[in-house]
């Protein structure tokens, strides 16, 4: 039985009470059309979605991101940094911690209009002061609406890429959308799902019926998969992109790219296995012109300290999935750079 707490403002209310500025649009426009140029082939830089496994706390997140502005100017001629600043946290099993839109105050409690604010208010905090934009999970996509104008990069990620909904709404959104490969591992359902994000499409989104145009910049992420046994097959290998560069032929999608989640079942979720994982695909790219052509970049899991933690008692450390830290996330940035 479902029981009705209170009604959820529209999506203008909060967008009127935390606007986007003029030059804050600018911001976003630029960032925008470097995204889209990665993604068609127009630039040869390499995309890096990079940031905490979850955004828990606001404070932390924002001296991440400024850290990784700072580095940014090192690197931006050869990587577009995004940061990842995911603020709804899928579950396997449908509990634990879900995200700064449904955080529970000390009581306990969920109000889902402060969960609103604040992710709205860190996207918002993240362009005001590193001049980057950020990317964030569309888990709940009804929650689109609130944020989408906020964000250079949407994911669609294992547990949801073959829902209707989120095809639909991916569909319609204005930027880049990746989308992940199942739990399964299964390729061809992640291409299913790039074809219907391209495609046009006609659907009930919140009280209308609604249009899209199609998204021809939605595109593959490779985050390893699970086998029946529940053990983690990594997929960023030369094989699968061979596999997954004749399944984007084969279905005539347009702008063919991936990026590689290093982390995942792809590491195991050993948070250090990605500074592996990333040398191992900028070997294949520097030998495989193919495995070149198709491959656009990295989503890393990273914070200022290493590793996971239990309960919020460490200032930038992960209350989810282990995270690398800050010293070898520049490391790790400074050499791909050099590497493109």
């Amino acid at each position: 039985m479902l029981e009705k707490q209170h009604l959820i403002p529209e999506p203008e209310e909060f967008i009127a009470e935390f606007p986007l500025t003029k030059e804050m649009q600018a911001v976003k426009a630029q960032r925008d059309e470097e995204i889209q140029k990665v993604i068609t082939g127009q630039s040869n830089k390499l995309l890096v979605i990079i940031g905490p496994c979850s955004a828990h706390e606001s404070a932390s997140t924002l001296e991440y991101v400024k850290r990784l502005a700072k580095l940014n100017e090192k690197v931006k001629n050869e990587l577009v940094i995004v940061p990842r600043i995911y603020t709804n946290k899928p579950r396997t099993k449908g509990v634990g911690y879900k995200g700064m839109f449904l955080q529970p105050d000390p009581n306990g409690e969920v109000d889902i209009i402060r969960g609103i604010r604040s992710s709205r208010a860190l996207h918002l905090a993240v362009i005001n002061e590193s001049g980057l934009t950020s990317a964030d999970e569309m888990l709940y996509p009804e929650n689109t609406a609130y944020i989408e104008d906020l964000l250079s990069y949407h994911a669609v990620g294992a547990r949801n890429v073959e829902s209707p909904l989120h095809r639909q709404v991916a569909s319609g959104v204005e930027g880049a959308v990746g989308v992940k490969n199942p739990m399964s591992g299964n390729l061809l359902a992640m291409i299913n799902s790039v074809y219907a994000v391209q495609s046009p499409q006609t659907f009930k989104y919140r009280d209308y019926q609604v249009r899209s145009s199609g998204n021809p910049l939605a595109h593959a992420i490779l985050r390893g998969g699970v086998d029946a046994t529940g053990a983690d097959v990594p997929n960023f290998d030369l094989e699968t992109m061979e596999k997954v560069d004749e399944l984007y032929r084969e279905n005539s999608l347009q702008n063919p790219a991936v990026i590689i989640d290093t982390n995942h079942s792809n590491s195991a979720k050993r948070h250090l296995e990605q500074l592996e994982i990333a040398q191992e695909v900028m070997k294949n790219r520097r030998q495989n012109a193919d495995f070149k052509k198709l491959f656009k970049g990295f989503m890393i899991e990273s914070f200022l300290e290493e590793g996971n933690q239990v309960r919020d008692e460490v200032f930038g450390k992960s209350i989810t999935d282990p995270c690398l830290g800050w010293a070898d996330t520049e490391r790790l940035l400074c050499d791909l750079a050099e590497k493109v």
